[in-house]
Parts: C-alpha cells; structure tokens; sequence
C-alpha cells in the first residue's frame, strides 16, 4: 500500500492520557520520513500512512525531552530546521490559492439533538464537552480582528519550480480568509456514524458534505476543505485505540492509500478534507490545558489541532501518495522531506515547549483561541522557523486573463467537432479552469484544457459562453454563436 502523505497529530495510549494527568506532556506529531523514529508495532500495524509515529510516552511513561532551542531560540530539533519546498502540486493544485473555505461537518445522529446559541453556533445535546461551538467560533474568527496569524501561510504558493524555497510576489500565493473561514456547518443525523469509520468513509463523507453545500464541481470545490467531526465515543480510523495514536490527519478523496477502500470516486472533483474525531475523549493527550490552566482550558485542545490541520491544509491541499521505501516521499504542496517531524508546516512547529514557537492564544473577533505556531521559511532572515504573525502576503500585481478569438461555428447534427478555447494568463505558471454555457447538446469542454469534443444531436443556433479563470480568481469571458444544420 502507497505511503499516505496524510499527516497525523500524535497522541498516546489512553493510559497515557491518565497519566498526564499527573505530569502533563504534549504528543508530538507522526513522522514523514519511513526512517525515522519508529511507534509501537500496534500503532502501525496495516497502516501505511502511520509508519514512523512517535508515542506520547516512552517504555517508561515518561515524557520525552523537550526539543533544544537552537541559536534563533525557536526550539527545534536540528532535523526539523530544513526548509519546506514545493513539490509540483496534484492534478494542478499544489496549495488553496483563494480565500480558504472551511465547512464543518457532525457526522452521525449520536450528536444528539441540535439547537442554535446566542451567537448563531449549532449546538448538540450530545456533545458534552462542547466542542462543537468551540469549533465553529474560531473557523468564523479566522481573517478577524486584523489577525496575522494566517499571514504565515500567505507567504506559500504555487506555480513555481519543484524544489523552490520561496515565492515571487506574481505567484499564486495562499489566500487570506479575510472576514472568517467557515462557510457552512451540518449536522448529518441521516444515520448513526461508524463506531470506527474507515479513511474510505471519511472520504465519502466529505463527498457527502459538498454535495450537501452545493458544491457539485472541481471549481467549486478549489479553495474548500471539510472537517469531518465525529461524535463522543467513537474511534474514527482507530483514534483512541492502540493502533491509533494521533489526534486528527487530513487527506484527499484522492488517496490510494485511504485504508478501506482506497481513494473515493468524487463526482464533485478531488475534495481536500480532515479526520476530526472528538478530541475531549482523549483529554491531555490531545492539547487539554496546553496553553490556558483550569476548566479554562479543557478545550485548548481543539483549537490547536483544528489550527494545525488547517494550516496544513491550506499549504498542502492535495497531499500525495509515494512508495514508502522511496527515500524522499513526494507531496502536492509544501512539505519538507525526510523530516522526522512529520514535515509539514503544522509538524515543524507543534507542540513546541519553550522558545517563540509555543503555542498561544490567538485574540479573533469570536474570542481567544489557543492556536500552534507554524513553520515560515522567511523566518529568521531565511533560516526558518516557527511563527505565529507574519504580513499578508498578497501578489503585487494581478493577474490577466485572455482567450484567443473564437469564430462563429457551424455543424452538422451527428459529426464530430474539435474547438479549442485557447486562454493565456499573464503569470504563465498559473493553471487556467474553463467553464462553458450554452453548448449545443452533444458537445462538452474539457475543463483543464479547453478543448470542446462531441457530436451534435440537434439542429440550431446556440448562443455560446466560455470562461476562463485562474488560481487567484481573474477570469475573461467571450461569446460566440454556434450553428448545428441536419446536414
């Protein structure tokens, strides 16, 4: 089975999580790299992607080190000092280049009954702890209140070189969820969620959740990522379990590697989305109390994973699958290879104990949030480092989007045609999406390249509008009439 690029947030056993009670240490973050620090068998065991997981706890039940600062005071282990690179992106998509939407999803009618709070969040009676508001509350918050944390992802891009360390201003860069990131929430009770869902159904369900929103295409689906939240007491991919030692990953509907089946056929396009199982269940091991002391901070937990998952979404969209014995295992966005972190941006920085990359409240227009540092290759003059504020990066000038002419057509019913819709951006490395109304029945546009295909199956004049739109969203549109005779 293909290496899951999928990153997975590690947590310990659940008498780990008893034991932290009394000595609290923070789980670090699965491996990237299939030659470094190995997890207990059972932790392993005929899961690909979880190859190199670190445990919260060794033999001993004692917490690992803290890792040692460096000479920029970040508290990084000398392998997770590497700068991230960019590997190509997948299918054309390497990073989320316009404003990051966030849908949240509670799946299974073991949420209970729903109702709205003040503030306008669904609650459910069956989610003791309340993360469900929690949740919400800081994806609304996100791009307020002149936050600058998300400016560390903007810094990210595509359409660069595989290899590349940084970004020139005309790229493509990470958008900015000015005015908040969640797009939508939904409770799914249509039926009870698995006791131990599979990757192959979190990934039908988040298939489920853009049909439910409406988002029916690729395009629509570009710029969007779907937390899939289970309830209480369930195990989602084996979370709090001995073979489940993590607190969340992400993936795509694309993953081969996706245990249960494999990847998902999506008839609304690859769909970027994250395993969130319920945190709380799992107490200190997953982030209770690591930033804010008391009842207070009970729900740390979930605002600093659901920031890690996020900020590696938004920089590492369409993760990408590779032989686990490859030396160097490829992903669609930015990631650093062989790093015993995880190599992600999120990884590089999480849970940090000491140094400027700890975590820490983030103050949002919906409230204060506990949040991880993530990885910025600018940080430190170029060396690299964990941040929490960094400038929104924006490109310096816009795109430009033009189509060649396109003549009139004409045809004949049943014939087979070939029109090619020839865009140009003025960034050549951008990837151009075509859309198209008022095609004679029969004929279709490819949407990667353009090209309109088919037979005609009836006579007429059809009035004919193509589109073509870019990462950053600029887009032209032109017109023309298509005439289709008998014969």
């Amino acid at each position: 089975m293909a290496f899951s690029r999928k990153k997975t947030l590690v947590a310990g056993s659940a008498a780990a999580a008893i034991a932290a009670a009394t000595a609290v240490a923070l789980p670090a973050f699965a491996s990237a790299s299939a030659a470094s620090v190995d997890a207990p068998a059972a932790a392993v065991a005929g899961h690909a992607y979880r190859h190199g997981a670190v445990p919260l706890r060794d033999a001993a039940g004692q917490a690992h080190a803290a890792p040692q600062a460096d000479q920029s005071g970040q508290g990084k282990p000398a392998n997770q000092t590497k700068p991230m690179t960019y590997h190509g992106g997948t299918d054309g998509v390497g990073v989320t280049t316009g404003a990051p939407k966030v849908y949240v999803i509670y799946w299974g009618s073991q949420w209970g009954n729903a109702s709205q709070d003040a503030q306008g969040h669904t609650t459910l009676s069956g989610d003791t702890a309340g993360m469900a508001p929690r949740q919400q509350a800081f994806f609304k918050g996100l791009g307020t209140k002149g936050e600058t944390w998300s400016g560390v992802m903007t810094q990210y891009c595509q359409g660069v070189k595989t290899g590349a360390t940084s970004c020139p201003a005309t790229s493509a860069h990470i958008g900015y969820p000015t005015g908040g990131a969640l797009a939508g929430v939904w409770y799914d009770d249509s039926a009870v969620a698995p006791s131990a869902a599979t990757g192959n159904q979190l990934a039908q369900e988040a298939v489920k959740a853009a049909q439910h929103f409406g988002n029916k295409t690729a395009a629509a689906n570009r710029n969007v990522q779907y937390v899939i939240t289970s309830p209480t007491g369930t195990h989602p991919d084996g979370f709090n379990t001995p073979s489940g030692q993590f607190c969340a990953w992400h993936d795509f509907t694309g993953d081969s590697s996706l245990d249960g089946g494999g990847a998902v056929n999506s008839p609304v396009g690859p769909v970027a989305f994250t395993n969130m199982p319920y945190l709380t269940d799992m107490g200190h091991s997953c982030g209770a109390n690591a930033v804010n002391a008391g009842s207070a901070g009970l729900l740390d937990g979930v605002t600093i994973v659901g920031s890690h998952e996020y900020a590696e979404t938004v920089t590492d969209q369409f993760p990408y699958s590779a032989d686990p014995s490859s030396p160097v295992l490829t992903s669609g966005g930015w990631i650093t290879d062989n790093d015993s972190s995880g190599g992600e941006n999120g990884d590089k920085c999480a849970w940090v104990r000491t140094g400027p990359g700890v975590a820490f409240n983030l103050a949002l227009a919906t409230g204060s949030f506990p949040v991880q540092t993530t990885w910025a290759n600018d940080a430190n003059h170029g060396a690299g480092g964990c941040e929490g504020s960094h400038p929104i990066v924006k490109n310096s000038a816009p795109h430009k989007v033009t189509i060649a002419h396109i003549a009139n057509q004409t045809g004949v019913v049943g014939r087979g045609v070939r029109v090619a819709v020839k865009g140009h951006d003025s960034v050549a490395a951008s990837h151009l999406t075509y859309t198209i109304v008022g095609l004679p029945t029969g004929l279709r546009i490819d949407a990667r390249t353009g090209v309109i295909t088919g037979r005609p199956t009836r006579v007429g004049t059809f009035h004919v509008t193509v589109e073509a739109k870019d990462e950053t969203g600029a887009y032209v549109r032109t017109t023309f009439t298509w005439t289709v005779r008998a014969h």
